[in-house]
C-alpha cells in the first residue's frame, strides 16, 4: 500500500466534503476523526465504526474553526490534535505547558 493512500476515515469525510483533501484535525477521546473542509466552512466528524456527520459551523454556536476544537476538547477531549493554525513555535510552548 502507497502511504498516499488515505485511511478509511478519510476516505468518509472525502464523500462528505467538497474539499478534495480536507485538513485532519485529529482524534478526540472517543476516537472520532475530525477533518475540515474550508470551502464548506463545515467539519466531518467520522467514527472508528465508519458513522460520520457533517457539522456546519454556520448550523452551530461556533464562528470559528477554533471555537469548534475548544469545543471538542470540552465535550470529549483529544487523543491526538487538533492540528489547527498556529505556529511550530506556538505547538512547541503548548507541548512543553501541558
Amino acid at each position: 500500500m502507497a502511504t498516499t493512500q488515505s485511511n478509511p476515515q478519510e476516505r468518509t469525510a472525502r464523500e462528505l466534503l467538497t474539499q478534495g483533501r480536507p485538513l485532519f484535525l485529529g482524534v478526540d477521546g472517543e476516537g472520532a476523526a475530525h477533518y475540515w473542509d474550508s470551502y464548506e466552512f463545515a467539519v466531518a466528524v467520522v467514527t472508528v465504526d465508519g458513522d460520520a456527520e457533517k457539522v456546519e459551523l454556520a448550523a452551530t454556536p461556533f464562528e470559528t474553526l477554533s471555537e469548534w476544537c475548544e469545543y471538542t476538547r470540552s465535550e470529549r477531549g483529544w487523543e491526538t490534535g487538533p492540528n489547527v493554525g498556529g505556529s511550530l513555535v506556538g505547538d512547541l510552548v503548548r507541548a512543553v505547558e501541558a
